[in-house]
């Protein structure tokens, strides 16, 4: 049985954080492990600008509801889906991803949480495991499922040396340079083939 994993920013939404920093007009949340590697120091300093310009959980969720999936995105996996099962595996939130899972009819997501107040804002984050893609991966081959992965970045090329297949897709050219070993794509036509020839290949 064969399983196609997906990342979910970069891939079918546009990167959260940096759309969100565009719409709301708040340059510091562009802020990514590319500036900040510690990843609690990162998150915390995120929360902390979400308090301080008075974004709760509700306001979040309506401007992340209005940024919508590429372009493309929600007819590429609705083919996909119809010949795989698909997983989307994503270190993003449910509480951010949800209005857009619901544009995309609702696949299958793994991702982490975040902790809301009562009076809506956010106070912490909870990860569902440390490396959580590249540790999924892992646990669907041990369910023998033959798994093809596909994403855009750093985070992803640990799940997509686990997988039997991995597929960069319309990733940035040090990422390409670094890891030759991926097949690279550029757009969903070239990304579904690369996906149907690896399934008669795998």
């Amino acid at each position: 049985m064969q399983l196609v994993c997906l990342d979910l920013e970069g891939v079918l939404v546009p990167e959260i954080w940096i759309e969100f920093s565009e719409r709301t007009g708040i340059p510091e949340l562009r802020r990514t492990t590319r500036d900040e590697p510690d990843y609690d120091k990162l998150m915390k300093y995120r929360l902390g600008l979400l308090e301080q310009h008075k974004l709760g959980l509700p306001d979040i969720q309506k401007v992340i509801a209005d940024m919508g999936p590429m372009a493309g995105a929600k007819d590429f996996l609705d083919a996909l889906r119809r010949d795989f099962q698909v997983i989307i595996l994503s270190d993003t939130f449910y509480e951010f991803a949800m209005p857009l899972m619901q544009q995309l009819g609702m696949p299958t997501l793994f991702c982490h949480k975040l902790e809301a107040d009562a009076r809506g804002f956010l106070v912490n984050y909870h990860l569902r495991m440390p490396n959580q893609k590249k540790e999924a991966v892992k646990r669907f081959k041990e369910l023998n499922f033959k798994v093809i992965a596909a994403g855009d970045s750093y985070n992803d090329t640990a799940m997509l040396g686990e997988a039997h297949a991995g597929i960069l897709f319309h990733a940035p050219e040090n990422v390409i340079r670094e890891f030759p070993q991926f097949q690279v794509t550029n757009n969903y036509a070239e990304l579904r083939t690369a996906i149907d020839t690896a399934s008669r290949t795998i």
